[in-house]
C-alpha cells in the first residue's frame, strides 16, 4: 500500500471513530407497510402463521422472552399471547372481543395482545412485544403513534427506548376506515435523540389480555405538548383535535 493510500484508509478510520453514527441504521418499516403477504380475505383461523421476514421487515417479535419467526396474518386470539398482522384483506370486519377497529391506517396494522402462553413448556401468561434497533433522529424530539386498546387505557401496554420507559401523552383521536375511533400519542424523545437503541412495544401479559392495535409510528421535530398546552389547544379546537385532557402510562 502506497503512502496515499495509507493515508486515505487512515482518514476513513478516524472517521468512523469520531462520528459512528455514520454508520447507524434508521428505523425502518415504521407503519408496517412494507409487508409482502398475499391478501387474504377476512378473519382467518387462528395461528395462520407467516414469516416474520414477510410480515414485519426489520422487527422482531417475542412471546415473553422468546423471540418469534412467524406471526399471524388476519387472526388473533382469545386468552392466549400473540403478535399478529392486519392486512391486507382485512377490510372492516369486526377485531378482537367484536370491536370493528378494521386497520388504523394504510394496508397493515399490528396486534399485540399479552395472554396465556401457547407454549406447553411455560405455565403461566406472558407479554407481546415487538422491537426494533436503530438510531432515534438527532433532531427528533417526539415518537408518536396511533393505537386502539380494548381496555380503554394504555395501564398495560409499554413503551421503551434501551430498557427505558417512555410515558405516552394522549395528543388527539382519529378515526378508522372501518369507523371507529383510535387514539394518537406522543413521547418525549429529546433524551435519545441521535442515539441507538431498541424500541420496543409491548402488550403485559400480567393482567387479563391486553390488546393493542398499533400503527404509524413516526420521529417528530415537534414537542409533545405540556398538559397546560393541551388543555389551552382542546379549548381552541386545534393541534390533532385534542380534547383537553390527557393520559400518562403509569
Amino acid at each position: 500500500m502506497n503512502c496515499l493510500s495509507k493515508y486515505i484508509a487512515g482518514l476513513i478510520i478516524a472517521f468512523s471513530l469520531v462520528n459512528p453514527a455514520a454508520e447507524a441504521q434508521s428505523f425502518i418499516n415504521l407503519n408496517f407497510e412494507s409487508a409482502t403477504l398475499s391478501p387474504e380475505s377476512g378473519y382467518q383461523n387462528w395461528p395462520n402463521l407467516v414469516p416474520i421476514s414477510q410480515a414485519l421487515p426489520g422487527w422482531n417479535a417475542y412471546l415473553g422472552s422468546v423471540e418469534q419467526t412467524e406471526v399471524g396474518q388476519n387472526t388473533f386470539a382469545n386468552s392466549y399471547a400473540t403478535v399478529d398482522i392486519l392486512g391486507p384483506g382485512w377490510g372492516t370486519q369486526p377485531g378482537p372481543f367484536g370491536a370493528n377497529i378494521g386497520i388504523i391506517d394504510g394496508n397493515y396494522s399490528v396486534l399485540l395482545q399479552g395472554g396465556y402462553s401457547s407454549d406447553d413448556s411455560y405455565n403461566g401468561y406472558v407479554n407481546a412485544s415487538i422491537a426494533q434497533t436503530g438510531m432515534v433522529p438527532a433532531t427528533a424530539e417526539s415518537l408518536t403513534f396511533r393505537a386502539w386498546d380494548y381496555l380503554g387505557n394504555l395501564n398495560l401496554f409499554a413503551v421503551s427506548f434501551n430498557g427505558n420507559t417512555l410515558s405516552p401523552t394522549l395528543l388527539g383521536t382519529g378515526t378508522s376506515p372501518s369507523g371507529q375511533p383510535y387514539n394518537i400519542y406522543g413521547v418525549n424523545i429529546v433524551p435519545y435523540a441521535g442515539q441507538t437503541g431498541q424500541l420496543e412495544f409491548t402488550a403485559d401479559g400480567s393482567a387479563a389480555e391486553p390488546t393493542i392495535l398499533l400503527d404509524d409510528i413516526s420521529f417528530s421535530t415537534q414537542a409533545v405538548p405540556e398538559p397546560s398546552i393541551l388543555g389551552l389547544t382542546a379549548i381552541g379546537g386545534l393541534v390533532f383535535g385534542a380534547r383537553g385532557w390527557f393520559a400518562r402510562r403509569r
